[in-house]
C-alpha cells in the first residue's frame, strides 16, 4: 500500500511563498489594466531589393502583430481566470479579505480594509496569512525549504 508523505508546515518557506502569491496577485491587478499598445502595426512600409514569395508564412506586421496581441490577450484572460478561481475556493472571510486589498483596481490598506470588514487587527492577519497559504497551494506556487535552502 503506497503512503502519501504529508506536507509539514516547517518544510515550507513561508516568506517566500508569500511573495509569489503576492506578487501573483499584483499581476491580476496590472492584467486588469493592461492593453498591449506597444504591439501596434507600423504605418511606414518597407521597401526590398528582392521580390516578394509567394508561400503560406506570414510576412506582414500587421498579420505577426494581430497574432501576437491575440495570444497576449488569451494569455491574460487565462491569468484572471486561474486567480479568480483560485480566490473563489477560499471561504467567505478569506476570501473577502484578499478581494478588498488585492482584487480592486484601487490600491488600498490593509488598516483600510480591517476596518471596513470590522476585523481586529491581529484576526485580519491571521485570516489574511490563512489565505496566502492556501492560495499557494491552489495555485500550485508554494516554495519548499530543501536542506536549509528554498526550492
Amino acid at each position: 500500500m503506497r503512503y502519501i508523505e504529508l506536507i509539514q508546515p516547517n518544510e515550507i518557506d513561508q516568506e517566500a511563498t508569500k511573495k509569489r502569491v503576492e506578487n501573483i496577485l499584483d499581476n491580476y491587478r496590472m492584467y486588469l489594466l493592461m492593453d498591449p499598445i506597444d504591439f501596434q502595426p507600423k504605418i511606414t512600409s518597407k521597401f526590398k531589393l528582392t521580390p516578394p514569395s509567394n508561400t503560406n508564412e506570414f510576412y506582414s506586421d500587421t498579420e505577426n502583430i494581430a497574432i501576437k496581441r491575440v495570444e497576449m490577450e488569451q494569455e491574460r484572460q487565462e491569468y484572471i481566470l486561474r486567480v479568480l478561481q483560485a480566490v473563489n475556493r477560499l471561504n467567505y472571510e478569506e476570501r473577502a479579505v484578499i478581494v478588498k486589498r488585492y482584487l480592486f483596481s484601487d490600491n488600498v490598506y490593509d488598516y483600510e480594509v480591517y476596518n471596513q470588514l470590522g476585523y481586529s487587527e491581529r484576526k485580519y492577519y491571521r485570516i489574511k496569512a490563512r489565505a496566502f497559504y492556501k492560495l499557494a497551494f491552489i495555485l500550485r506556487v508554494e516554495v519548499y525549504k530543501k536542506g536549509g535552502d528554498t526550492v
